[in-house]
């Protein structure tokens, strides 16, 4: 995949319109954004303006999700964006998310269902954690190729929901270190898109975020990017709560377990 990296800094502000400088290694050119209003215009024409514009809305959906405090002149990120990206297939949650990390690669793509490995090892997880207790459990199950199922179940403390979610993946893909081709079935968009989507950002922005603040949960993403090297994942997302067998079976296993971790 190949990835644009650019410097983004305020420079002016007038009546919640911020003049925005990005540039490259060649170049600089100048936007203009409300956050407000929502509104992007694009100040000068270069070989930089049209670029953005082929990427208009990754450039868009950051700056939407930019909050409010942090628009302010002086401030300054790296900005990252995925050279014509389709954000929209990305964005379908029907789609199926193919990471390949073999022979020292680092590619992401969606890919039709009827294209996907028909044998593989499949992941199906799910966790439970009571923010007010500051425990919970995750469960995850491994269908190998012969359709044997293996189910394993763990708590947790002090992590919260997002980061079981993404421990209880990681657990799993260790046990299947001599695997190569693998699929996660998961409730979890956070799950589904930190690999495929963030971290190639994350690790040319120095990890920080869009507000200019270092990424959350750093130390399990690295992990988990670093598990998967030399494999190929599929990403599959299902609605929780949807009558789906194994994820329901997941829930029903890291509550189970959520539930009975008052005392560890």
């Amino acid at each position: 995949m190949k990835m644009l990296l650019f410097k983004m800094e305020i420079i002016d502000a007038l009546n919640n319109n911020y003049k925005i400088k990005i540039s490259n290694h060649i170049e600089d050119t100048l936007i203009e954004f409300n956050p407000y209003k929502k509104e992007l215009n694009f100040i000068h024409n270069n070989n930089l303006t049209d670029c953005l514009k082929d990427n208009e809305y990754q450039l868009r959906k950051m700056l939407h999700n930019k909050r409010i405090d942090t628009y302010y002149v002086g401030f300054n990120v790296k900005l990252v964006l995925r050279c014509n990206k389709d954000v929209a297939a990305f964005n379908d949650r029907s789609k199926i998310v193919a990471l390949d990390k073999r022979n020292n690669n680092n590619h992401s793509y969606v890919i039709a269902e009827d294209k996907c490995e028909e044998k593989i090892y499949k992941i199906f997880s799910d966790a439970c954690y009571f923010e007010n207790k500051k425990h919970g459990g995750f469960a995850f199950i491994i269908e190998d190729l012969e359709g044997n199922y293996k189910l394993f179940t763990e708590k947790v403390q002090a992590i919260g929901s997002s980061q079981a979610e993404l421990t209880a993946v990681i657990k799993a893909i260790e046990l299947l270190k001599d695997i190569e081709k693998i699929r996660i079935v998961t409730d979890s968009q956070y799950v589904r898109k930190g690999l495929t989507e963030w971290i190639p950002c994350w690790k040319l922005n120095d990890f920080k975020t869009i507000n200019g603040e270092p990424v959350k949960n750093i130390e399990n993403w690295l992990l988990f990017d670093n598990v998967c090297n030399g494999k190929y994942i599929e990403f599959q997302w299902v609605k929780g709560h949807s009558n789906h067998f194994e994820n329901s079976l997941c829930d029903m296993y890291a509550r189970d377990v959520a539930e009975n971790s008052k005392n560890f």
